[in-house]
């Protein structure tokens, strides 16, 4: 290698001997099946599947030995692999959050992800570790945090919810964590991957709107407490994966503030919706949070993967987990330099930041606010189909891109059976779930591609479901 970095004489280009020539061959072809992707994936399947023999036949078998030709490879993994999943990015997929990237979220994947590009210390990796401070901070100023917040990328809503809820307990000691029975399951299951014993996990009954009630808050604290345990934790939503309900977060806010409380907020679907006027209104109280989650790869259109957890204390996750083993002393950031490493479970850590600096420049933050606007309008009208029809009652009206609704009459399984029913014919996918015991099918409207006419013939569609089977 030169003084200037280049390649010398005979040096390989890929690690594994593959010839310019090709990689560039190659490469065209994946940007061109990503691109025809985007332009065409409406008319592919909302979700596909194949059964484990299927898809076992199709890539199983012992490793290569030799060279295979790359390219029929790929076009294998674009139709077996990629063609037997969800499609987040499909217009008609309203299941669960749905994730439709932005396609200079898939640019800037491609640049973090061909320049092998790391944002564990500042010494590794201080252009990434930068893209990424900037983002955090400007995601804590749209969502009204102070200045001095601190935060990290992350996998998703999981881990950054356990970022998070480690740093707190890390900063204020062991405590009691209350919840409500429409908390994310991953929650839970975080905290007890973290070490909270059962009884320091206070699930309670959420109210008739699907919140937590701050009245149980305050009635379960003050058993805690005659019980000789410390109550030190509220974990809030913004917008719950059911149904889209907001806690009301500066009640609970003002709760934690007289108990000496850390108030924690998942709002890894939700909380983007604060870009907006009406989203910030729905949403009064999350800056008031002691940490706050959120998933980009959800309402902020990016590819997966890609979480964040801010904390308004600052050291507070260096605190909880800093390390500087013998091995990284030469990788140890100086005063005013940050190890991204210390603010997170994880060592290796991708560039996570770079496509969302990217989206951010490419389109500009108008547009993606009435993006988002466009996800919240496209339930209420879908609320207003429901209610048209008399077969359907409405259950949990439009809030934050989400609605849930029942067939009149329908038995405790039609709802799963007539969703199952629909994403087998590609057409579409919602999902079925329950709300106090109740069984109710449900749509998440956050895709700006979707159009009314997609709403309106997917509720047709289920109508016709019912209709034939007699209900």
């Amino acid at each position: 290698m030169d003084s200037q970095g280049h390649q010398g004489a005979g040096r390989p280009t890929d690690a594994l001997g593959m010839e310019i020539a090709e990689m560039r061959r190659l490469a065209h072809w994946v940007v061109d099946v990503v691109v025809d992707h985007f332009e065409s994936g409406a008319a592919g399947a909302a979700v596909a599947e194949s059964t484990p023999q299927q898809l076992a036949a199709i890539f199983g078998g012992p490793p290569p030995r030799h060279r295979r030709d790359p390219r029929e490879s790929m076009e294998l993994l674009v139709k077996h692999a990629l063609g037997n999943m969800q499609h987040g990015d499909h217009p008609r997929y309203f299941a669960r959050v749905p994730g439709p990237s932005s396609f200079a979220g898939v640019l800037g994947d491609w640049l973090a992800t061909g320049h092998n590009a790391i944002a564990a210390s500042w010494a590794g990796g201080s252009g990434p570790a930068a893209v990424e401070l900037v983002v955090i901070d400007w995601l804590r100023d749209l969502l009204g945090m102070p200045e001095g917040t601190e935060g990290v990328l992350a996998s998703g809503g999981s881990m950054a919810n356990l970022i998070g809820l480690a740093a707190a307990r890390h900063s204020t000691g062991a405590g009691v964590a209350y919840t409500s029975d429409q908390t994310h399951a991953s929650i839970i299951r975080g905290l007890r991957g973290i070490g909270f014993p059962p009884d320091h996990i206070r699930v309670l009954p959420s109210d008739e709107l699907f919140r937590l009630d701050p009245e149980q808050v305050l009635s379960a604290l003050e058993g805690d407490r005659l019980a000789g345990r410390r109550p030190g934790f509220v974990i809030a939503t913004a917008g719950t994966t059911n149904c889209g309900a907001v806690d009301p977060i500066d009640r609970l806010a003002e709760i934690c503030t007289d108990h000496g409380m850390w108030l924690h907020v998942d709002g890894a679907y939700g909380a983007p919706a604060a870009l907006t006027d009406v989203g910030r209104t729905v949403l009064s109280g999350i800056e008031r949070a002691d940490s706050l989650v959120l998933d980009p790869h959800k309402w902020l259109f990016q590819p997966y993967d890609i979480g964040c957890v801010l904390v308004r204390h600052p050291g507070a996750l260096a605190r909880a987990f800093s390390m500087t083993p013998e091995y990284l002393a030469d990788a140890t950031a100086r005063a005013t330099e940050v190890d991204l490493r210390d603010r997170t479970v994880e060592l290796t850590r991708p560039a996570r930041a770079l496509k969302l600096w990217l989206t951010f420049h490419t389109y500009g933050l108008d547009r993606i606010r009435a993006a988002i606007s466009a996800g919240i309008a496209l339930a209420e009208h879908a609320e207003g189909v429901i209610r048209s029809d008399p077969h359907w009652e409405v259950v949990t009206p439009a809030q934050l891109a989400m609605v849930t609704f029942a067939r009149v009459g329908a038995s405790v399984d039609a709802h799963a059976s007539a969703a199952a029913a629909l994403a087998g014919t590609g057409f579409a996918a919602v999902t079925s779930t329950r709300l106090h015991g109740q069984s109710v099918l449900r749509l998440c409207t956050i895709n700006p591609m979707t159009t009314h006419d997609d709403i309106d013939e997917t509720i047709r569609r289920l109508d016709e479901i019912f209709t034939q089977r007699g209900a």
